[in-house]
């Protein structure tokens, strides 16, 4: 009986007009989104390999320099793009791609496409990520809203019930005529995503990016399901075919429209964040006071001298063994990480707490679950962008206590007229960046995926609750 039901079902989606016609329209925006996506992928990853390349090739060839000029001369670091990036683009446009690194700063992010973008830009990017998370769901609607509720209006359902028809099966045939009919569009939809990603990783990285593409798409079929289970909840309840659509259209438009702009607003709020003329204003204060505001630089530099006097058992400066503006530098490099740290992570809790203002908003609406982890899976959160400046950060640091200690060692009697070439660039080594696994993945994502799978469960609950309700009247 559920499978007669089931072809029943599936046989009228194909014949309806509606679904046709949706989800037609839904595939050719996938395979665009795709096709996009690979694109701009091949060729922003071309273009941070050959500038990353450059760099370096400056960074080696820059000639004699004095170490501490050559932390000045700096290097930019790049964010590599992941291959599943090319479904979701996430905060890349608002966060930057690449990072200038050199000595005595903490530079922000540079080249953020969202800058340079137009109005439009507000409405947002195609990718494969906004077809799923916005138009999957307004098909499901198409396809549920006259489940059950068309069945009243036409008297059909009374028919089946009358003859015996248990509704539980009726709720499963339907259910699975559903499923049937979802396949039929996501499917092929799936299958250009996996090749899609095999283009863009080349083979060489598509290993790694089958457990993070395994549970992004485990999180869209809860998404799924969640909406599926409460189209058919809906419709089973109200009467009228049109009722339900409007209820479903309604929700549709909450969960898509209102909910995300109330969740940020809300997160704003709760947890504000200074502005970046207000933060550079503390930083530079920090900076020149001290991170306790109470230190300033010329008690600090005393501190200094008379410290390293009394290691080095001398009176004078002239009479110590290396180069005290090596120490100095060093001193200075060392205070502005602690004022980095303190600002920065300040900075950096207020951004996760808002984070988790929005994944708490998710038990309002399921796209509030659903984005984070796609971001998540596709590497392009905010958690992850945290993780690679965290990296070209210690990079950093790394690089200039070398530039600092050659010239401390080396340097005596000379300070900054001390010289090094390229034997000595050589010797550093190129900033090198591994993305985290996708259990660090999950260990972030593990709130907004568990209310995703409560959503699930809770459509389908709803949609047991309200065919248990249908009665032959």
């Amino acid at each position: 009986m559920i499978l007669i039901i089931a072809r029943k079902e599936i046989t009228e989606m194909l014949r309806d007009g509606r679904v046709k016609w949706s989800g037609a329209i839904l595939l050719a925006l996938l395979a665009m989104a795709f096709l996009a996506g690979w694109s701009r992928h091949q060729e922003l990853s071309r273009q941070h390999r050959m500038a990353q390349e450059a760099t370096r090739q400056h960074w080696l060839t820059q000639g004699k320099k004095n170490p501490h000029s050559a932390a000045h001369y700096g290097i930019y670091a790049f964010k590599p793009k992941l291959p599943m990036a090319v479904l979701d683009t996430g905060t890349e446009p608002y966060t930057g791609v690449a990072v200038w690194l050199e000595a005595h700063k903490q530079n922000e992010f540079k080249y953020r496409p969202a800058q340079d973008a137009t109005m439009l830009a507000r409405f947002g990017e195609l990718t494969a990520a906004t077809v799923l998370q916005l138009l999957v769901p307004l098909l499901i609607v198409i396809m549920t809203f006259s489940a059950f509720a068309g069945e009243k209006e036409q008297g059909t359902l009374r028919q089946l019930l009358s003859v015996g028809v248990p509704p539980r099966q009726l709720a499963l045939g339907k259910a699975l005529g559903l499923v049937a009919g979802m396949g039929v569009y996501l499917v092929p939809a799936a299958l250009l995503g996996a090749g899609t990603l095999v283009l863009v990783s080349g083979g060489g990285d598509s290993a790694a990016s089958v457990p993070r593409a395994l549970w992004l798409a485990l999180a869209y079929v809860l998404y799924f399901i969640a909406f599926a289970g409460i189209g058919l909840a809906i419709s089973a309840w109200v009467k009228s075919p049109r009722v339900a659509l409007i209820c479903l259209l309604g929700f549709w438009i909450f969960n898509c429209l209102v909910a995300p702009r109330a969740a940020v607003d809300l997160s704003k709020r709760l947890n504000p964040t200074p502005t970046a003329f207000g933060f550079a204003k503390v930083m530079a204060e920090d900076l020149a006071g001290g991170a306790d505001g109470h230190s300033s630089a010329g008690d600090r530099a005393a501190q200094l001298r008379a410290n390293t006097l009394r290691k080095y058992g001398v009176s004078r400066i002239e009479d110590l063994p290396v180069s005290f503006a090596g120490i100095s530098l060093q001193a200075g490099e060392e205070h502005g990480n602690e004022v980095f740290d303190k600002r920065y992570g300040e900075l950096w809790a207020a951004f996760e707490r808002q984070n988790q203002v929005r994944s708490w908003s998710a038990f309002a609406a399921p796209l509030l679950a659903i984005r984070p982890v796609s971001m998540g899976m596709s590497g392009t959160d905010s958690a992850q962008h945290r993780h690679f400046a965290k990296a070209a950060e210690e990079y950093r640091r790394v690089l200039n206590r070398k530039m600092n200690d050659e010239l401390r060692d080396h340097g005596f009697g000379k300070d900054f007229g001390h010289l090094v070439g390229d034997d000595f660039w050589k010797e550093i080594p190129a900033f090198e960046y591994s993305a985290p696994d996708v259990s660090w993945v999950l260990a972030n994502q593990a709130l907004p995926l568990g209310i995703l799978g409560l959503w699930a469960l809770a459509g389908m609950a709803a949609c047991f609750l309200a065919t248990t309700r249908l009665r032959v009247d």
